[in-house]
């Protein structure tokens, strides 16, 4: 969908809201006068903070204050935590749990052994003996959580959206009426909370005419040159057109922006905070005077009088591109993109309704480059690359959930990473670190990536890795360290996406990643499989509970097609990080070949490992523990874990590595081929962070099964699908709940991975030699050869089409006789076909010409240097001629002196002397007595010694009666170098003239 841009212009006051409009913002809690809590965080594992906020305009003495925690919003509360020191004004205090991730405890002010408490527990701050502020509600044990508003206290968090406390601790709580949620282990919101700009102004009096009005100023003298506003905290006149209404959704407030001041440093664009006010049209012109702050480093101004005015004012969009600079100087400003983008980030659209844009899809550093300096400089080109796009809500799991063309999402309505738009326009805002277009009207979207059907790899025997994303049978609900679905219905939900991804695949055996290790989910996932293809085609490799990690991988293959041999084998790392290696043997069903299947999932490079750190080259947390791991991997695989003597092995999983980074050196330099790159390039991908996208799924073939791989590709359906259509339904509104439908896409956050194997030594196709134009007289007898070779010894069957009424090919020796009865050219395709149906083919190009009238009848007349007897010097070369009988004809034999290239060994010689030329038969006999000679007749043969021939007959350089015939050998040559005076020798394969058949009725004289 395309949206015409626009100016936005005033034609008449008087139709807009005309007159003197106060902004009536609604009445506003007063601001706190103690501590109060700013942010919460219950994150995975042990990460838990709480962070509290002085919002007074002085210090506070934290003696008297403490935190409670009562858990499972029961009344009995756990020992206090007692705060000490002095917290001064605006500034805030963290206090971490003590077991909590290092890069949590970095940020604490305070270490605690109390803050311990899940998303069920209640907290309160205290001051001598008074609740202050509270979080939760005491004496309520909401389950696993509070939740309301798409907001909840589980695994979360939560930052205060306004100044404002909650003393009364059993009151019904909302977390979505006064927090904003964040993702789960989100620690750099701490810090950052503020009054400054979250409280609503105060109610203000009747309006009443200044005495002494504020000049009004450009929009750009008061945003100033620096990202601080040089009129902060002053009351300021501007005027302009609003260009974005925002005044719902959370913004409060409206864009506008004047005709500018030809300052190419200053913004010409203003936010004006006006929550309450009445509505103010896209379009308006208005005189706002009010204050200037600063709100999360944006400028703007919460006004105190709003006019409209009468005179028309236009303003259009600057036009801006990608890789954006100087953004400061477009604050506020109404700006729009002509130029071709690239959606390379969803990972927040269904949460807060941002996609990010490149100006072409960016890769993850170590998946094209290797670590280090290279990986770093183009990640600092990626970052600076983007541009993110808002939906002008506040808001989480906004609803509709918008699509780049301005359209509610839908199953129709949807967008892929890859897809391109031209032409967004909104207003650059800043906020929460972040520069953002907040869109005016839909962009020009085209789909580019559309949603593939499964790759073709060929091969006999089709091997998949697929992540199953947390497929878990325990749900979260009954056990909260249970990783998948919360609900039952969300299990159904996860489960019909699974279902359909892997029935669609088809593939023989399949290594499954992210499966429950419990020893019963992947028998789960196949019964339900069975069931949606109404057979049962898939049985499990049943490992039961391998290592001691919630997750294991598993292995799932089609009886029909493959057996397992022998028993499954496993290698478990013991350390804590990298789940157990599984290889299962194989054997195919219809040929007995054998190769083993072997699936991994190595350690994340999320979380630290102890002496492992992240070292800034691009490779993450744990390179060394992720290399040690293929190490030993490598080692064990290379020993027959299965003791079947086979070692054709197919490493599959998720190794969380990109394709330059160390591990995957460790399998190349082992001899495996990484077959992603082998067969998709560089530019392979499977997985999409932070706008980037690589592979961490592989499929790694040992140098022994990589000759039996047919193909290797990557099933897009999830890297490049928004989660707003997978199982999850926890921060969903109903509307985007209802997008979610049983099929493959967004099934799990990684692509599959399909190999295609065919394990019999691979068939060779025959080859067919050209076969040269032939000539020959109508009625004359045709014999062509048809010379074909197969490689692997295979039975050759040969065909052909278009062959002229009177010629057949012999099936099984492809020599091709008869004769034609009709002048014409003819072109006929000739095809072998070996035993497995592999095929050549050549064509046959014949040119049949009337039978010409057979000279003779008196004396033959010899000619130089081919039938007259003797030496001559003819063309200035020495010729050599000797005749003699020949059956009913005379044969003579001509020779020239010449220099003859010979060789001998790997020895080339050059002698100088009398060569061969040709044989000449005299015309002596007619075309009918040569007809059953292979010299007197168009054609190719071979000799009983395995010479290979070839016969052309009334030609241009036969003449209309005669016959020449070529011999196929080796020639020899030698060229001298004019600088060295050395020779250099070389040799070529080719057809060489042989002899010449003359046909005729010539009186025979006697040879003398």
């Amino acid at each position: 969908m395309s949206f015409t841009k626009r100016a936005v212009a005033v034609a008449s006051a008087a139709a807009l809201i005309g007159g003197l409009t106060a902004a009536i913002p609604g009445t506003a809690a007063a601001a706190p006068t103690t501590l109060m809590i700013s942010t919460y965080i219950e994150g995975s594992s042990n990460n838990k903070a709480l962070e509290v906020y002085n919002p007074t305009d002085a210090a506070i003495d934290l003696g008297g204050y403490t935190l409670q925690r009562f858990s499972n919003g029961g009344s009995n509360n756990a020992p206090a935590w007692v705060l000490e020191g002095t917290l001064g004004a605006g500034e805030h205090l963290v206090v971490v749990y003590n077991q909590a991730s290092p890069e949590l405890r970095a940020y604490a002010d305070d270490i605690s052994t109390q803050t311990n408490w899940n998303g069920d527990d209640a907290i309160q701050l205290w001051l001598d003996g008074a609740v202050v502020d509270s979080f939760g509600r005491t004496g309520e044990d909401p389950g696993t959580a509070w939740t309301a508003g798409g907001v909840t206290t589980l695994d979360r968090t939560l930052v205060r959206s306004s100044c404002v406390v909650d003393t009364d601790p059993t009151d019904a709580f909302d977390p979505s009426a006064q927090w904003v949620e964040h993702p789960s282990d989100t620690f750099d919101v701490l810090g950052t909370f503020s009054c400054d700009g979250t409280t609503d102004p105060t109610d203000p009096t009747d309006p009443t005419d200044p005495t002494d009005p504020p000049a009004v100023l450009p929009i750009g003298t008061v945003q100033g040159t620096t990202d601080v506003s040089p009129y902060k905290d002053q009351t300021v006149a501007v005027e302009g057109v609003v260009t974005g209404n925002f005044q719902t959704g959370g913004f409060n407030g409206y864009y506008i922006q004047d005709a500018g001041d030809d300052k190419a440093d200053t913004s010409d664009g203003i936010f004006v905070y006006a929550p309450g006010a009445a509505e103010v049209p896209v379009g308006t012109h208005v005189r706002v005077t009010g204050t200037v702050s600063e709100y999360n480093g944006q400028t703007q101004i919460s006004p105190t009088a709003v006019v409209t005015l009468e005179e028309d004012l236009t303003v259009s969009p600057t036009e801006l591109t990608v890789p954006l600079v100087d953004q400061e100087q477009y604050e506020s400003m109404w700006v729009t993109f002509p130029q071709e983008l690239t959606i390379i980030e969803y990972f927040n659209f269904d949460r807060y309704g941002e996609i990010v844009y490149g100006s072409s899809r960016q890769y993850t550093p170590t998946a094209v480059v290797e670590p280090g300096q290279p990986a770093q400089d183009l990640l600092a080109v990626n970052l600076a690359n983007r541009l993110v796009v808002d939906d002008g809500r506040t808001g989480q799991n906004p609803t509709p959930a918008i699509h780049p063309n301005g359209e509610p999402m839908s199953q129709e309505n949807y967008f892929r990473g890859g897809d391109t738009v031209t032409d967004i326009t909104g207003i650059l805002t800043y906020n929460f670190g972040a520069w953002k277009v907040q869109p005016t009207e839909g962009a020009d979207y085209t789909r580019v990536n559309e949603r593939p059907a499964v790759p073709d790899v060929e091969g006999d025997v089709r091997v998949a890795s697929m992540n199953v994303l947390n497929y878990f049978t325990t749900l979260r609900s009954e056990d909260r360290n249970a990783r998948g679905a919360d609900t039952v219905e969300e299990f159904e939900r996860q489960q019909a996406k699974i279902v359909a991804a892997l029935a669609e695949l088809d593939a023989h055996v399949v290594g499954l990643m992210e499966i429950e290790n419990n020893g019963t989910a992947v028998e789960n996932l196949v019964t339900a499989l069975n069931s949606h293809l109404d057979e049962d085609r898939y049985a499990a490799i049943n490992t039961g509970v391998v290592g001691s990690d919630a997750i294991i991988q598993a292995i799932i293959y089609q009886p029909a097609v493959v057996e397992p041999v022998g028993d499954w084998a496993a290698l478990d790392y013991n350390d804590g990080k990298n789940r157990p290696t599984i290889v299962q043997t194989f054997a195919e069903i219809e040929t007995g070949e054998m190769f083993n299947v072997a699936v991994n999932h190595l350690k994340s490079k999320g979380s630290a490992c102890e002496g492992d750190p992240d070292l800034g080259d691009g490779q993450g947390n744990c390179n060394l523990t992720r290399v040690d791991a293929v190490e030993q991997m490598v080692e064990w695989l290379a020993s027959d874990p299965t003791d079947q003597g086979e070692t054709r092995t197919l490493v599959l999983g998720d190794m969380n590595a990109y394709d330059h980074e160390d591990p995957i050196d460790v399998f190349i330099e082992a001899g495996y081929t990484d077959l992603e790159k082998e067969f998709s390039g560089e530019t392979a991908y499977g997985y999409v962070f932070d706008g980037m996208v690589g592979y961490l799924d592989y499929a790694l073939s040992d140098d022994t099964l990589t000759p039996y791989v047919t193909g290797t590709a990557s099933w897009h359906i999830n890297a490049d699908e928004s989660d707003l259509y997978d199982y999850d339904m926890s921060f969903k509104q109903p509307a985007e709940d209802a997008l979610w439908a049983p099929n493959p896409y967004r099934s799990s956050d990684h692509d599959p991975v399909l190999v295609g194997l065919t394990l019999t030594e691979p068939n060779t196709a025959p080859v067919i030699e050209t076969i040269p134009a032939a000539s020959v007289v109508e009625g004359a007898p045709v014999s062509i050869q048809v010379v074909a070779s197969d490689a692997d010894g295979d039975t050759l069957t040969y065909s052909a089409t278009g062959l002229p009424d009177g010629l057949e090919i012999d099936a099984a020796t492809g020599l091709i006789t008869g004769s034609v009865a009709e002048a014409g050219s003819y072109t006929a395709v000739i095809m072998v076909q070996d035993s497995f149906g592999a095929t050549a083919e050549t064509e046959l190009a014949l040119t049949v010409t009337a039978e010409p009238v057979t000279p003779g009848g008196g004396e033959y007349v010899r000619t130089i240097p081919y039938t007259m007897p003797g030496t001559h010097d003819f063309n200035g070369r020495l010729w050599r001629t000797t005749c003699e009988d020949y059956s009913q004809t005379e044969r003579c034999r001509t020779e020239i002196w010449a220099s003859v290239v010979k060789r001998t060994g790997t020895t080339f010689t050059i002698e100088r002397g009398w060569a061969f030329n040709n044989l000449t038969y005299l015309p002596y006999m007619t075309r009918a007595q040569w007809a059953d000679n292979p010299l007197g007749k168009t054609g190719t043969f071979v000799g009983t010694d395995g010479q290979q021939w070839r016969t052309e007959c009334d030609t241009a350089a036969t003449g209309g009666n005669g016959c020449r015939t070529y011999r196929w050998t080796t020639v020899y040559n030698a060229v001298k170098s004019e600088k060295t005076g050395r020779y250099n020798f070389t040799q070529e394969n080719k057809w060489v003239f042989n002899n010449l058949v003359l046909f005729g009725n010539y009186e025979r004289p006697t040879v003398s």
